[in-house]
């Protein structure tokens, strides 16, 4: 015979399971997370939050250029947006970019300041 056995044996050993290979494809796997996936989590999260939160007389931008002030909340999903006096539109609530200018909210009572002050009942 031409080949010794101990060539033969050395050539059949490569059928382990490596760790190391595969670390590399873990690591680009983390730094996507960390650098692209997470932060765009984050911003739609926040995007979400505000939609939620539009209110009457909200000053909006849409994703389309447009600058508006909301009439009136339609529903979950639609507003309506006066673009100028007189002009009113519909409008989906995730189609807005940004708040410009929120409003502050009104009070629940309709009293003139004529309340009678809180007595403390410290001894």
């Amino acid at each position: 015979m031409l080949i010794s056995p101990a060539y033969a044996q050395a050539a059949a050993g490569g059928g382990g399971f490596d760790v190391m290979a595969f670390l590399p494809l873990i690591l680009i796997f983390v730094v996507f997370y960390f650098l692209l996936i997470r932060p765009q989590q984050k911003k739609m999260k926040q995007h979400r939050e505000m939609v939620a939160a539009l209110k009457r007389g909200d000053r909006v931008v849409f994703a389309g250029g447009l600058i508006g002030t909301v009439a009136k909340v339609l529903s979950d999903t639609e507003l309506s947006i006066e673009l100028t006096e007189g002009v009113r539109i519909k409008a989906q609530r995730v189609s807005v970019a940004e708040v410009l200018a929120k409003t502050e909210p009104r009070g629940d009572d309709d009293s003139d300041g004529d309340e009678l002050p809180k007595i403390s009942s410290k001894v």
